[in-house]
């Protein structure tokens, strides 16, 4: 969209989409993956006295959704919803939508790991399939606008390496490159990560939104 300056000039409106995230190594990623698109990104930081939202959802779509269409509701605003996680296919792809929270109420990254591989320590490494999948829901005030998603396989190994990345990067193992998540560069991993091929998807979505003079 376009509008006019004063002295006669047009110039491009920049539009605000507000990512319902309050997880700071998450929006870097977004963020990167979305640099070149005319949009200001911001984040739940950006906002107080936001909505708390139950991941209560049967799926990673049906909780980016969620968090896309509840954040937008209550702002007004275009709003992206992502869930992620992680599909380990000897453990009935646990832990899946309850990867972020695996060990309990006080999870945190270290004691996800600790307990996955603890589930893990019986299970020879070619049994260790997993895919991290990540879906992204664009929300505006009016409408739903899509949501669309994107995976990565690997295998689960047992002894954690590198420092890259989050989550369970460090044993996130990809055969292609010999290496986990954590070992891969920055730049490698937005390449081919579940995030980046669920936000190439999101990319097309948005600029034809943008296109479309939506806002």
């Amino acid at each position: 969209m376009t509008y006019s300056h004063p002295g006669g000039e047009s110039r491009v409106r920049m539009q605000e989409l507000l990512v319902a995230t309050r997880n700071k190594k998450k929006l870097a990623e977004i963020r990167d993956l979305l640099k070149d698109l005319n949009v200001r990104i911001t984040s739940l930081d950006d906002y107080p006295d936001m909505p708390a939202i139950e991941e209560d959802g049967d799926s990673f779509s049906a909780n980016a959704l969620k968090k896309a269409a509840t954040i937008a509701l209550y702002t007004g605003k275009l709003t992206l919803g992502e869930d992620s996680g992680l599909e380990v296919k000897a453990l009935n792809n646990e832990p899946g939508i309850y990867s972020a929270r695996y060990s309990g109420p006080d999870s945190n990254d270290e004691k996800n790991n600790a307990k996955l591989l603890r589930e893990l320590r019986e299970v020879p490494k070619f049994k260790r399939q997993a895919r991290y999948v990540c879906s992204v829901a664009l929300v505006d005030k009016n409408r739903i606008i899509d949501v669309v998603s994107g995976s990565c396989e690997g295998f689960i190994d047992l002894k954690k390496k590198g420092t890259h990345g989050f989550g369970y990067d460090p044993l996130f193992f990809i055969p292609r490159f010999q290496k986990t998540f954590g070992e891969l560069p920055p730049e490698l991993k937005a390449k081919i990560s579940h995030r980046a091929k669920a936000l190439r998807k999101f990319r097309k979505v948005l600029r034809e939104y943008l296109d479309t003079d939506s806002f």
